[in-house]
């Protein structure tokens, strides 16, 4: 008995497998949430500079040369008109720099052993309440010689630009 009980479970469990996809199949999707208007309105953006909390030497232009790469890129991207105060912009663009811990592990024997992983992180921020709108992050690699580190910086910068540009690329309510 305990045999056929065994027999029948298998095959009702067997006799669902088609189902279980078809019933994933029939879930719908969420339907798109709206995003901030001012991302999508915006025509006048200030770039804050909210440092790199490294060392110095880390890139071969020194602290700034986040920040300078980064407006040349918004600049030179035709996105957005650059004003020089917060209060003169519709967005304000905050790029940074951090290596976050990402990993503890180890052994006894060997000790804590940790991972960071470097990234430049982009707030989109509105600027009459400071609030982060959006947030893109980019990893970016230091484990290279100075000109790779530039070029994994200037690699990085393309592609939070890029993010931003396929953002603000999306239709709004009003045209869906």
């Amino acid at each position: 008995m305990q045999r056929f009980r065994s027999l029948v479970a298998s095959l009702g469990f067997v006799m669902l497998l088609p189902v279980v996809p078809a019933l994933e199949a029939q879930t719908p999707a969420a339907p798109a949430a709206p995003l901030p208007a001012q991302i999508l309105t915006a025509k006048k953006v200030f770039i804050s500079n909210a440092g790199v909390g490294l060392d110095p030497k880390l890139w071969s232009g020194g602290p700034v040369q986040l920040y300078n790469e980064f407006y040349a890129a918004i600049k030179s991207s035709g996105l957005y008109q650059l004003v020089a105060a917060p209060a003169d912009a519709d967005l304000v663009l905050q790029i940074s720099y951090s290596d976050p811990l990402t990993d503890v592990g180890g052994s006894k024997d060997s000790g804590a052993i940790s991972s960071k992983a470097s990234q430049l992180q982009l707030l989109l921020l509105d600027p009459k309440t400071s609030i982060i709108l959006w947030t893109f992050n980019e990893k970016t690699s230091i484990a290279h010689l100075q000109k790779g580190r530039d070029q994994a910086l200037t690699d990085s910068i393309g592609a939070l630009v890029g993010d931003l540009k396929t953002l603000t690329a999306q239709p709004t309510a009003a045209t869906k």
